[in-house]
């Protein structure tokens, strides 16, 4: 059992981000959890396969795990993609 908060906190974004992934990998991409700071709210994901330079990309960020992501963890204030 995990009793460190960001322990948790990471956890918890990575069982989210586990929803978002399946549609992701059948269109032959994927993401990856970079860091994820409660104090913040800032997360940082890397967006892998097909969706490295597909122009869809910007709107699967935002439009799909960010908001998936700030639906059920509203503590959560940006995701961000870093390379």
């Amino acid at each position: 059992m995990m009793n460190n908060p960001k322990e948790q906190f990471y956890s918890q974004v990575e069982q989210i981000l586990d929803e978002v992934r399946e549609p992701l990998i059948l269109h032959g991409g994927n993401v990856e959890l970079v860091s994820a700071n409660q104090e913040s709210g800032i997360v940082e994901v890397r967006l892998h396969g097909a969706c490295v330079g597909c122009p869809m990309a910007e709107i699967t960020l935002k439009g799909g795990i960010e908001a998936t992501l700030m639906e059920k963890l509203p503590q959560i204030k940006e995701v961000r993609a870093v390379s």
